[in-house]
């Protein structure tokens, strides 16, 4: 029997609901809102071409070779430029780790930092692969409530003397909810980690998203001796070649996650990283992102109004002003987990909210995707989970 075999971690770690209904929603007559997938009219396909012919026409065998850990010096200097330039940082490449995907980060820190039972803080409600990747390690999960703010600051210090090691945030454009934190909202939660010893995880994989308002700065980043920022090249170049980074100026930190790194892989993919490194190097990113942003912006745009003209008074949702998600609530009569099937069954489909809970949390609300899906397409969506919505409240 496998399972005696089964290690304790492993056995506590939750599936991927979302992972499971993607398949579902799969069905080409499926309008799905379920996947945090990218637009792919947003994947510049023919430069990334034009760059793999380069990379290996110029950089020849040392494509294909193995390489350093923390990833190729090119890239990881790119990198600290880019936020250098966007928030009057002073990162260095030695302050960046390449790794593989945004995800990868979550789950060496989960090794390198926490033990079984160690406590880790997680906004009410969070990324459901981060709750995924540090439950491996069966660690105390502390919720903090979300608010249109940022966090609610009593239960931050109420899960901060309860004893943690790492705090994971999520400030721009939250998944699920769409939220993001306000320069005040991030000064209050700066203020309330200032001092303590803790890791303070800044997931932004969206960040470079934002199609309404003005960027704020990271509440950890340079500001705390522990401070990590997590980005992508996934949301802004293309998800499949699965690069992401972290950058800190804790070297002994960033120490410890590279040696977990060497143990899980060696190395990010050469090849992608010098592909990544030569697209952005001959073709200008932010002409890129004002595409996307015109976008996924027109797309949001169109869900929040189909949702404002057809969804019951009494359901209530957030209006991003950037990334792929909004959040909605409904009464608490009713269950989205059992929804989803209905909803299903008129070819529309979203994620329900339990999975984005640490701890057993609200079954009224779904996460909705906007950026995979034509205006068109979303309004028409929008209205057939409108009526099963409806008919669920009339029930």
């Amino acid at each position: 029997d496998i399972d005696e075999l089964l290690s304790d971690g492993i056995k506590a770690t939750p599936p991927s609901f979302v992972r499971s209904i993607l398949k579902a929603a799969s069905d080409p007559e499926v309008t799905s809102f379920a996947g945090g997938l990218p637009n792919p009219i947003s994947f510049p396909q023919e430069k990334l071409l034009e760059s793999m012919e380069r990379v290996v026409a110029e950089q020849g065998a040392k494509a294909f070779q193995y390489s350093a850990t923390a990833g190729i010096d090119e890239l990881r200097q790119w990198v600290a430029d880019r936020y250098n330039h966007r928030f009057g940082t002073d990162y260095v490449a030695d302050d960046v780790l390449i790794t593989t995907g945004s995800q990868q980060i979550l789950d060496l820190l989960g090794k390198v930092l926490l033990d079984k039972g160690d406590g880790v803080i997680v906004e009410k409600p969070t990324y459901l692969a981060a709750i995924q990747a540090f439950a491996l390690n069966q660690p105390a999960f502390y919720e903090v409530e979300l608010t249109d703010e940022g966090l609610d600051i009593d239960e931050l210090n109420a899960a901060l003397d309860a004893g943690a090691k790492m705090i994971y945030l999520i400030p721009n454009f939250q998944n699920p909810t769409g939220l993001t934190y306000t320069a005040e909202g991030r000064r209050q939660v700066r203020e309330a980690l200032r001092g303590r010893n803790i890791v303070v995880v800044e997931d932004d994989p969206y960040g470079e998203l934002r199609f309404e308002g003005e960027s704020l700065p990271y509440i950890g980043g340079t500001n705390l001796p522990h401070g990590v920022v997590m980005g992508s090249f996934s949301k802004t170049v293309t998800p499949g070649f699965r690069m992401g980074y972290l950058l800190t100026k804790d070297h002994e930190l960033l120490r410890t996650v590279s040696i977990a790194k060497e143990a899980a892989d060696l190395h990010t993919n050469v090849f992608s990283q010098y592909v990544v490194y030569d697209y952005l190097t001959h073709n200008s990113l932010d002409e890129h992102l004002v595409k996307i942003r015109d976008l996924y912006g027109a797309q949001a745009r169109a869900m929040v109004e189909a949702m404002a003209e057809y969804f019951p008074a009494e359901v209530s949702y957030t209006v991003p002003e950037g990334g792929m998600f909004l959040w909605v609530t409904l009464p608490e009569s009713v269950d989205t987990m059992e929804l989803f099937d209905k909803a299903l069954a008129r070819n529309v489909a979203f994620v329900p909210g339990a999975p984005f809970y640490a701890e057993p949390g609200a079954r009224s609300t779904m996460r909705l995707n906007f950026t995979n899906a034509d205006e068109d397409t979303i309004r028409d969506g929008i209205r057939r989970l409108a009526e099963v919505i409806a008919a669920a409240l009339d029930a």
